[in-house]
Protein backbone atom coordinates (compact mmCIF):
# COMPACT_ATOMS: atom_id res chain seq x y z
CA UNK A 1 0.00 0.00 0.00
CA UNK A 2 2.92 2.42 0.94
CA UNK A 3 4.53 1.92 -2.38
CA UNK A 4 1.31 3.31 -4.53
CA UNK A 5 0.38 6.50 -2.14
CA UNK A 6 3.83 7.53 -0.58
CA UNK A 7 5.65 7.71 -4.31
CA UNK A 8 2.97 9.92 -5.80
CA UNK A 9 3.26 11.85 -3.09
CA UNK A 10 6.79 12.53 -3.46
CA UNK A 11 6.51 13.09 -7.20
CA UNK A 12 4.07 15.73 -6.67
CA UNK A 13 6.05 17.10 -3.31
CA UNK A 14 9.05 17.50 -5.59
CA UNK A 15 7.08 19.14 -8.55
CA UNK A 16 5.94 21.57 -6.46
CA UNK A 17 9.31 22.09 -4.17
CA UNK A 18 11.25 22.27 -7.14
CA UNK A 19 9.38 24.67 -9.27
CA UNK A 20 9.53 27.36 -6.81
CA UNK A 21 8.62 25.99 -3.46
CA UNK A 22 6.27 28.54 -2.47
CA UNK A 23 4.16 28.39 1.23
CA UNK A 24 1.00 27.98 -0.99
CA UNK A 25 2.21 25.20 -3.03
CA UNK A 26 3.64 23.61 0.25
CA UNK A 27 0.11 23.70 1.63
CA UNK A 28 -1.58 21.95 -1.44
CA UNK A 29 1.13 19.39 -1.07
CA UNK A 30 -0.23 18.96 2.73
CA UNK A 31 -3.66 18.98 1.58
CA UNK A 32 -3.19 16.38 -0.84
CA UNK A 33 -1.73 13.92 2.02
CA UNK A 34 -4.22 14.58 4.64
CA UNK A 35 -6.74 13.59 1.60
CA UNK A 36 -4.71 10.50 1.17
CA UNK A 37 -4.45 9.55 4.34
CA UNK A 38 -7.98 10.16 5.00
CA UNK A 39 -9.01 7.68 2.08
CA UNK A 40 -6.86 5.14 3.19
CA UNK A 41 -7.80 5.33 6.88
CA UNK A 42 -11.75 5.21 5.33
CA UNK A 43 -10.76 2.44 3.34
CA UNK A 44 -9.46 0.18 6.23
CA UNK A 45 -12.74 0.77 8.03
CA UNK A 46 -14.53 0.00 5.18
CA UNK A 47 -12.77 -3.51 4.75
CA UNK A 48 -13.08 -4.65 9.07
CA UNK A 49 -16.81 -3.68 8.08
CA UNK A 50 -18.71 -3.50 11.75
CA UNK A 51 -21.37 -5.51 11.14
CA UNK A 52 -23.92 -3.88 13.51
CA UNK A 53 -23.17 -0.66 11.84
CA UNK A 54 -23.48 -2.39 8.32
CA UNK A 55 -27.02 -4.11 9.50
CA UNK A 56 -28.59 -1.09 11.00
CA UNK A 57 -28.32 1.21 8.26
CA UNK A 58 -29.30 -1.55 5.65
CA UNK A 59 -31.99 -3.34 7.69
CA UNK A 60 -30.83 -6.33 6.63
CA UNK A 61 -28.99 -9.20 8.22
CA UNK A 62 -27.34 -11.27 5.82
CA UNK A 63 -27.41 -14.64 7.18
CA UNK A 64 -25.32 -17.74 5.58
CA UNK A 65 -25.78 -21.29 5.39
CA UNK A 66 -25.55 -24.81 3.10
CA UNK A 67 -29.43 -24.82 2.45
CA UNK A 68 -29.18 -28.57 1.73
CA UNK A 69 -29.12 -29.81 4.95
CA UNK A 70 -32.74 -30.67 6.24
CA UNK A 71 -34.24 -29.97 8.87
CA UNK A 72 -32.32 -27.22 9.85
CA UNK A 73 -31.49 -25.28 6.22
CA UNK A 74 -33.00 -26.60 3.14
CA UNK A 75 -35.35 -26.14 -0.21
CA UNK A 76 -38.68 -27.06 0.32
CA UNK A 77 -41.01 -27.97 -2.55
CA UNK A 78 -41.77 -24.47 -3.30
CA UNK A 79 -38.17 -23.72 -3.86
CA UNK A 80 -38.48 -21.51 -0.65
CA UNK A 81 -35.15 -21.89 2.06
CA UNK A 82 -37.26 -23.59 5.24
CA UNK A 83 -35.82 -25.50 8.30
CA UNK A 84 -34.72 -24.99 12.00
CA UNK A 85 -32.33 -22.38 11.33
CA UNK A 86 -34.09 -20.32 8.73
CA UNK A 87 -36.95 -19.64 11.53
CA UNK A 88 -34.08 -18.75 14.04
CA UNK A 89 -32.59 -16.55 11.81
CA UNK A 90 -35.56 -14.96 10.96
CA UNK A 91 -36.95 -14.68 15.11
CA UNK A 92 -33.23 -12.91 15.78
CA UNK A 93 -33.81 -10.58 12.61
CA UNK A 94 -36.81 -9.42 13.85
CA UNK A 95 -35.53 -8.86 17.43
CA UNK A 96 -32.68 -6.71 16.20
CA UNK A 97 -35.24 -4.49 13.68
CA UNK A 98 -34.18 -5.84 10.72
CA UNK A 99 -35.08 -8.32 7.85
CA UNK A 100 -33.12 -11.76 7.75
CA UNK A 101 -31.35 -12.42 3.68
CA UNK A 102 -30.11 -15.65 3.24
CA UNK A 103 -27.34 -16.44 1.21
CA UNK A 104 -26.60 -20.25 0.68
CA UNK A 105 -22.86 -21.67 0.14
CA UNK A 106 -20.74 -24.84 0.79
CA UNK A 107 -19.43 -25.76 3.98
CA UNK A 108 -15.99 -25.35 3.18
CA UNK A 109 -16.38 -22.07 1.99
CA UNK A 110 -18.48 -20.48 4.59
CA UNK A 111 -16.10 -19.56 7.20
CA UNK A 112 -14.08 -17.69 4.27
CA UNK A 113 -16.37 -16.10 3.00
CA UNK A 114 -17.63 -14.97 6.55
CA UNK A 115 -14.21 -13.23 6.74
CA UNK A 116 -14.49 -11.65 3.31
CA UNK A 117 -17.76 -9.95 4.46
CA UNK A 118 -19.96 -11.60 2.16
CA UNK A 119 -22.36 -12.35 4.68
CA UNK A 120 -22.65 -11.17 8.45
CA UNK A 121 -23.41 -14.29 10.10
CA UNK A 122 -23.26 -18.21 9.93
CA UNK A 123 -26.62 -19.32 11.11
CA UNK A 124 -25.73 -23.06 9.69
CA UNK A 125 -25.06 -25.78 12.06
CA UNK A 126 -21.31 -24.87 12.93
CA UNK A 127 -19.99 -26.95 16.24
CA UNK A 128 -18.16 -24.47 18.15
CA UNK A 129 -14.31 -25.89 18.41
CA UNK A 130 -11.23 -24.10 19.72
CA UNK A 131 -9.63 -24.55 15.93
CA UNK A 132 -12.64 -22.48 14.46
CA UNK A 133 -12.39 -19.82 17.36
CA UNK A 134 -9.04 -19.09 15.63
CA UNK A 135 -11.15 -17.58 13.04
CA UNK A 136 -13.96 -16.22 13.89
CA UNK A 137 -16.20 -15.68 16.64
CA UNK A 138 -19.25 -17.53 18.30
CA UNK A 139 -22.81 -16.56 20.02
CA UNK A 140 -24.02 -18.36 23.11
CA UNK A 141 -24.96 -21.47 21.54
CA UNK A 142 -28.34 -22.13 20.36
CA UNK A 143 -28.43 -25.93 19.86
CA UNK A 144 -27.43 -28.99 22.00
CA UNK A 145 -27.09 -31.81 20.04
CA UNK A 146 -23.87 -34.83 19.41
CA UNK A 147 -22.59 -36.62 17.34
CA UNK A 148 -23.51 -40.75 16.36
CA UNK A 149 -22.78 -43.79 14.52
CA UNK A 150 -25.23 -44.51 11.74
CA UNK A 151 -25.79 -48.07 9.96
CA UNK A 152 -28.22 -49.87 7.97
CA UNK A 153 -30.74 -51.51 9.74
CA UNK A 154 -29.28 -55.02 9.51
CA UNK A 155 -25.95 -53.75 10.20
CA UNK A 156 -25.31 -55.26 14.11
CA UNK A 157 -21.52 -55.34 14.61
CA UNK A 158 -21.48 -51.65 15.36
CA UNK A 159 -22.57 -50.07 17.96
CA UNK A 160 -19.33 -48.33 19.62
CA UNK A 161 -16.91 -46.01 18.40
CA UNK A 162 -13.80 -48.37 17.68
CA UNK A 163 -15.95 -50.63 16.02
CA UNK A 164 -14.87 -48.37 13.02
CA UNK A 165 -11.93 -49.59 12.61
CA UNK A 166 -11.29 -51.47 9.32
CA UNK A 167 -14.77 -50.30 8.05
CA UNK A 168 -15.62 -47.50 5.58
CA UNK A 169 -16.43 -44.16 6.89
CA UNK A 170 -18.46 -41.11 5.42
CA UNK A 171 -18.51 -37.58 6.80
CA UNK A 172 -18.74 -33.95 5.72
CA UNK A 173 -15.02 -32.65 4.64
CA UNK A 174 -14.56 -30.15 7.43
CA UNK A 175 -16.59 -31.07 9.97
CA UNK A 176 -15.92 -32.19 13.28
CA UNK A 177 -17.54 -35.79 12.49
CA UNK A 178 -14.02 -35.81 10.33
CA UNK A 179 -12.07 -35.19 13.33
CA UNK A 180 -14.38 -38.10 15.28
CA UNK A 181 -13.56 -41.08 12.55
CA UNK A 182 -10.30 -40.03 12.17
CA UNK A 183 -9.72 -40.49 16.10
CA UNK A 184 -9.97 -44.47 15.10
CA UNK A 185 -6.60 -45.99 13.76
CA UNK A 186 -8.13 -48.39 10.67
CA UNK A 187 -10.64 -46.38 9.94
CA UNK A 188 -11.33 -45.96 6.26
CA UNK A 189 -12.58 -42.37 6.11
CA UNK A 190 -13.90 -40.78 3.00
CA UNK A 191 -15.00 -37.35 2.49
CA UNK A 192 -18.21 -35.95 1.46
CA UNK A 193 -19.28 -32.68 0.28
CA UNK A 194 -23.12 -33.07 0.93
CA UNK A 195 -24.76 -35.08 3.71
CA UNK A 196 -27.19 -36.47 1.04
CA UNK A 197 -24.25 -38.41 -0.81
CA UNK A 198 -22.53 -40.10 1.95
CA UNK A 199 -26.65 -41.22 3.33
CA UNK A 200 -26.66 -42.67 -0.22
CA UNK A 201 -23.62 -44.47 -0.52
CA UNK A 202 -24.41 -45.69 3.19
CA UNK A 203 -27.84 -47.02 2.15
CA UNK A 204 -26.10 -48.52 -1.32
CA UNK A 205 -23.52 -50.40 0.68
CA UNK A 206 -21.03 -48.32 -0.43
CA UNK A 207 -19.81 -47.55 3.35
CA UNK A 208 -20.23 -49.78 6.36
CA UNK A 209 -21.13 -46.42 8.52
CA UNK A 210 -21.41 -42.73 8.61
CA UNK A 211 -21.29 -40.01 11.26
CA UNK A 212 -23.31 -37.02 11.80
CA UNK A 213 -25.26 -35.09 14.10
CA UNK A 214 -28.54 -37.19 16.49
CA UNK A 215 -30.57 -34.84 15.64
CA UNK A 216 -30.42 -34.48 12.18
CA UNK A 217 -30.58 -38.10 11.32
CA UNK A 218 -33.11 -39.00 13.49
CA UNK A 219 -35.71 -36.64 11.79
CA UNK A 220 -34.54 -37.74 8.56
CA UNK A 221 -35.10 -41.36 9.68
CA UNK A 222 -38.81 -40.30 10.64
CA UNK A 223 -39.57 -38.17 7.62
CA UNK A 224 -37.76 -39.89 4.99
CA UNK A 225 -38.81 -43.43 6.04
CA UNK A 226 -35.28 -43.96 5.84
CA UNK A 227 -34.07 -48.01 6.20
CA UNK A 228 -31.08 -47.26 8.44
CA UNK A 229 -31.03 -46.52 12.37
CA UNK A 230 -28.96 -44.38 15.12
CA UNK A 231 -26.32 -47.53 16.20
CA UNK A 232 -24.32 -45.82 19.12
CA UNK A 233 -24.89 -43.20 22.07
CA UNK A 234 -23.83 -39.64 21.69
CA UNK A 235 -19.66 -39.83 20.90
CA UNK A 236 -19.79 -36.37 21.47
CA UNK A 237 -21.61 -33.56 22.56
CA UNK A 238 -21.35 -30.82 20.49
CA UNK A 239 -22.52 -26.76 21.44
CA UNK A 240 -23.89 -25.14 18.10
CA UNK A 241 -22.88 -21.27 17.70
CA UNK A 242 -23.59 -18.31 15.15
CA UNK A 243 -20.16 -17.17 13.69
CA UNK A 244 -19.18 -13.79 13.38
CA UNK A 245 -16.29 -12.00 12.34
CA UNK A 246 -13.70 -11.14 14.92
CA UNK A 247 -13.88 -7.44 16.27
CA UNK A 248 -17.58 -7.26 16.49
CA UNK A 249 -18.33 -8.05 19.79
CA UNK A 250 -21.23 -5.19 20.12
CA UNK A 251 -22.94 -7.10 17.59
CA UNK A 252 -22.38 -10.67 19.09
CA UNK A 253 -23.89 -9.45 22.37
CA UNK A 254 -27.03 -7.86 20.19
CA UNK A 255 -27.49 -11.74 19.08
CA UNK A 256 -26.79 -13.10 22.36
CA UNK A 257 -29.59 -10.99 23.82
CA UNK A 258 -32.32 -11.49 21.49
CA UNK A 259 -31.33 -15.48 21.29
CA UNK A 260 -31.33 -15.06 25.47
CA UNK A 261 -34.88 -13.08 25.49
CA UNK A 262 -36.24 -16.16 22.65
CA UNK A 263 -35.39 -18.92 25.19
CA UNK A 264 -37.05 -16.95 28.47
CA UNK A 265 -40.64 -16.03 26.65
CA UNK A 266 -40.95 -19.58 25.13
CA UNK A 267 -40.13 -19.13 21.25
CA UNK A 268 -37.35 -20.75 20.94
CA UNK A 269 -38.57 -23.99 22.86
CA UNK A 270 -41.69 -23.86 20.44
CA UNK A 271 -39.48 -23.31 17.02
CA UNK A 272 -37.54 -26.21 18.71
CA UNK A 273 -40.09 -28.58 19.09
CA UNK A 274 -41.99 -27.53 15.39
CA UNK A 275 -39.03 -29.02 14.28
CA UNK A 276 -37.78 -31.98 16.77
CA UNK A 277 -40.81 -32.32 18.15
CA UNK A 278 -38.84 -33.09 21.73
CA UNK A 279 -37.67 -30.35 23.93
CA UNK A 280 -34.22 -28.68 23.81
CA UNK A 281 -31.51 -30.29 25.38
CA UNK A 282 -30.24 -27.95 27.90
CA UNK A 283 -26.66 -27.00 29.05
Amino acid sequence: MKGSWFSEYVRVYNFLHYKGGHALKKKLVLTIITLIVMSIIAGCSFGGGKVLDRMEKSEVLNVAFEGTYPPFNYLDDNDELTGFDVDISNEIAKRLGVKANFVTSKWEGLIGGLKADKFDIIIGQMTVTEERKKSVDFTDPYVITGSVLITREETNDISKLEDIKGKKVGVGGGTTFEEIANSVEGADVKLYKAFSDYLEDLKNERLDVIINDQLLVSYNIKENNLPIKVASDILKVDEVGMAVNKGNEDFVEKVNEALSEMKEDGTYKEIYKKWFGSDPVEQ
